[in-house]
C-alpha cells in the first residue's frame, strides 16, 4: 500500500504490534508493584507506550502528521465527555456544599441492621455513586464507613468490599456525570442518555439479582456483635455541620428528571449545579461570589472532625477533573495511535471479520475491552481501544450504537477494579484496604454483568437495533426510541438491518 503516492505503509508484524502493549504493561507493573509509592499513576507510562506506538507507525510508513490526525480523530470523538467532566467537578462541589450528599449518608445509614446491611449498603452506594457520578467518590465516603461497620458486624471484609464495589458502580454507570459513562458514549458516537438507557438493560436486572443475593447473605449475619456508635457518630458529625433537612434531597430528583426528560448532558449537568448551588445558600452557608467561585474551581474545604468525613467530603471542583480528564486525554491518544498505525487490526482484526452474530460481537468486545482493562492497565482504554475496532461492525450488523456503548461499559468498566495493578484496582485497594482478588468474587454486579449481557445477546434477547427497535428478554421486539449516531453509519445499520430483516437473520417489529 502506498500512502500519499510515494511511501509504503504496511501493518506492524507481531512484535511491532505487541511492543506498546508489553512496554505499557512492564511500566505499570514497575508503578503499582515496585516503584514504593512514590509515584502510582498511569499517566507517564501512557506518555511513553504512545511515543513507542507513534514511532512503530512511522517505522510501518505513516508520516507523524498522519499519526497525530489519527490521534487529534480520536480525541476529537470524546471532547463531549471531556467538557461535561469540566462541569461534573462543579456539580460535586454543589451537591457537597448543598448538603444532599451528605444527606444521603445521615439518611442512609439511619435505616442499617445487621440483617439489612448489605442490601441496604449497596443501595446507599448506588445512590451516592449516582449523585456524585463517581463509583472513587463512593468508596471514599460511605464505603469506608461500611468496611469499618462491617468489621465490626464480623462480616468477611472481601463481602463488604465487594457489595461496596457493586454498589458504587451501578451508581458511577447510571449516572449522566461519570467519566466513563460519557466516554462510552462519546467513543461509540451515541447520545449520553441513549447510552444510560442502553445499559439499564444489563445493569439492572444484575442489579437486582445481586441485591437478592446480599439479603439471603444478610439474613445469615447475627446481630450480637453490632456496634451502633460508629454509624452514630457519622450522623451526630454531618447533622452538627450541615442543615439535614429532607429538602436538600431533592437535587437528586433533578438529576433524576433531566435523565428521564433526555436533557443533553452538559446543560442538564449545568442545570442541577444551579440548583445545588441555590440550596446550599438556602438550607447552608451565605456563601460570598467568590467563595462560590473558590470552592466550584478547586472543591469544597469541609471539616466535621469525624475521621471518615474528614477529607472524604472534601470533593469535587472543576480543578480536581484535570486529573481524570489529563488521564483520558493520554489514553484516548494511545487507543488512536494503535488503531491508525494498525496495531490495533493486526492484533483483533481476524477475529471481527469472523463475526456474524450479536452475541459473537459482543463477547468478542468484552474480551477486548478486558484484554485492555488488564494488558494496559486502565478502564479508559478499556472503553477506547476496542470502539473504533468494533463499530463498524455493529453497523453491519444493524444494531444500533448504544449496544456498543453498552457492551463497552459492560465489561470495561465493570472488570477494571478486578486487577490489582490497574489505576481502578489499585485505588479501591488503597481506598478498601482488600485486595481485588479477594473482594471481586463478592462484587456480584461486577462479576455478572458481563455474563448476563453476553448470555441475554446469544440468545437473541436485550438487544438495541439501528432503527430504534428493541427486543426485550421475551424475544417481543418493539419500537422504543431512536439512538443516536453518526449519519454515515446510521445509513449504513439501517440498511444492515432491513436486509438481516429480509432474510430472516434479524427479528421483524412484533404485532
Amino acid at each position: 500500500m502506498k500512502n500519499d503516492g510515494q511511501k509504503a505503509v504496511r501493518l506492524p508484524s507481531f512484535f511491532e504490534a505487541i511492543l506498546p502493549i508489553l512496554t505499557m504493561v512492564a511500566l505499570m507493573v514497575y508503578v503499582f508493584k515496585f516503584s514504593d509509592e512514590a509515584y502510582d499513576a498511569a499517566h507517564m507510562p501512557l506518555i511513553i507506550a504512545l511515543i513507542v506506538t507513534v514511532t512503530i507507525g512511522v517505522i510501518c510508513g505513516h508520516s507523524f502528521d498522519e499519526m497525530l490526525s489519527g490521534i487529534i480523530d480520536r480525541i476529537t470523538a470524546t471532547l463531549d465527555a471531556i467538557l461535561i467532566l469540566l462541569t461534573v467537578g462543579l456539580l460535586v462541589s454543589s451537591f457537597m456544599i448543598s448538603g444532599t450528599i451528605p444527606a444521603l449518608i445521615y439518611y442512609g445509614l439511619d435505616f442499617l441492621s445487621p440483617q439489612t446491611f448489605l442490601p441496604v449498603g449497596c443501595l446507599l452506594c448506588a445512590i451516592v455513586g449516582l449523585a456524585c457520578g463517581s463509583s472513587w467518590t463512593a468508596t471514599a465516603t460511605v464505603g469506608i464507613a461500611f468496611m469499618t461497620i462491617g468489621a465490626g458486624l464480623g462480616i468477611n471484609p472481601a463481602l463488604t468490599a465487594g457489595m461496596v464495589i457493586s454498589g458504587a458502580y451501578v451508581g458511577d454507570k447510571f449516572s449522566p456525570l461519570s467519566d466513563t459513562t460519557n466516554l462510552a458514549a462519546g467513543v461509540a458516537g451515541t447520545g449520553l442518555f441513549d447510552h444510560v438507557a442502553a445499559m439499564v438493560s444489563t445493569t439492572g436486572p444484575v442489579f437486582l439479582i445481586s441485591l437478592i443475593i446480599y439479603t439471603i447473605l444478610g439474613m445469615n449475619i447475627a446481630g450480637a456483635g453490632y456496634d451502633p456508635t460508629i454509624a452514630d457518630g457519622i450522623r451526630e458529625a454531618i447533622s452538627s455541620n450541615f442543615n439535614v433537612n429532607p429538602l436538600v434531597l431533592l437535587p437528586i430528583v433533578v438529576i433524576v428528571i433531566i435523565m428521564v426528560l433526555r436533557i443533553p448532558g452538559l446543560p442538564g449537568v449545568l442545570g442541577s449545579v444551579a440548583v445545588g448551588v441555590i440550596f446550599a445558600l438556602i438550607f447552608q452557608e451565605r456563601y460570598s461570589v467568590a467563595d462560590l467561585f473558590s470552592i466550584l474551581h478547586y472543591g469544597p474545604s469541609i471539616e466535621t472532625g469525624n475521621e471518615f468525613l474528614d477529607g472524604a467530603l472534601a470533593k469535587g471542583g472543576m480543578d480536581n477533573q484535570m486529573w481524570t480528564i489529563n488521564l483520558i486525554i493520554l489514553a484516548v491518544s494511545f487507543g488512536g495511535a494503535l488503531e491508525k498505525c494498525g496495531i490495533v487490526e493486526k492484533l483483533f482484526g481476524g477475529i471481527k471479520n469472523k463475526i456474524n452474530s450479536v452475541g459473537g460481537i459482543v463477547f468478542a468486545t468484552m474480551l477486548t475491552s478486558i484484554f485492555c482493562d488488564a494488558a494496559m492497565c486502565d478502564q479508559f482504554l478499556g472503553i477506547g481501544v476496542p470502539a473504533p475496532l468494533y463499530d463498524t461492525k455493529y453497523d453491519e450488523l444493524g444494531l444500533a450504537r448504544n449496544m456498543l456503548s453498552r457492551t463497552l461499559e459492560d465489561a470495561g468498566t465493570l472488570w477494571a477494579c478486578m486487577f490489582p495493578w490497574t489505576a481502578c484496582g489499585a485505588y479501591q485497594f488503597r481506598t478498601l484496604g482488600v485486595n481485588p482478588l479477594a473482594f471481586f468474587p463478592f462484587a456480584f454486579v461486577n462479576l455478572l454483568n458481563p455474563i448476563y449481557a453476553c448470555v441475554t445477546a446469544f440468545a437473541g434477547r436485550n438487544i438495541f437495533w439501528a432503527d430504534g427497535s428493541y427486543t426485550n428478554l421475551f424475544g417481543k421486539t418493539t419500537m422504543k426510541k431512536q439512538a443516536k449516531s453518526p449519519e454515515k453509519a446510521k445509513e449504513v445499520a439501517m440498511a444492515a438491518l432491513e436486509r438481516r430483516r429480509a432474510e430472516g437473520r434479524a427479528p421483524k417489529l412484533s404485532a
